[in-house]
């Protein structure tokens, strides 16, 4: 059972940066794909990025190309989403999620460990 803590969340100012950082209870997540979701208020959870097990691949949304970035530091059992030039539609609940099918996906159903979530919040 891998067990995954989501950090970094917080409240920010449009055009801020936040980090936010998950950690993984087993060493073997390093053999594995990671993803980030979010979920808005009223919306369905949707992805912003995910990165292949030695970070040589890396998929994001349209909506936060350019602007987010995912990495992995593996002997540290860490994924990172390194979010710049913050949106007030950046509003959510960050998840992150490990997929043990080792594919750069998208949908969440390809994910089959979950974090809680960190709240983002981007204010005007």
């Amino acid at each position: 059972q891998v067990q995954l803590v989501e950090s970094g969340g917080g409240l920010v100012q449009a055009g801020d940066s936040l980090r936010l950082s998950c950690a993984a209870s087993a060493r073997t997540v390093g053999m594995y794909t990671m993803g980030w979701f979010r979920q808005a208020p009223a919306k369905e959870r949707e992805f912003v990025a995910a990165i292949t097990w030695n970070g040589g691949s890396t998929s994001y949304s349209d909506t936060v190309k350019g602007r987010f970035t995912i990495s992995r530091d593996n002997a540290k059992n860490t994924v990172f989403l390194q979010m710049n030039s913050l949106k007030l539609e950046d509003t959510a609940v960050y998840y992150c999620a490990l997929g043990t099918r080792r594919l750069l996906a998208t949908t969440e159903g390809l994910y089959d460990y979950w974090g809680q979530g960190t709240q983002v919040t981007v204010s005007s």
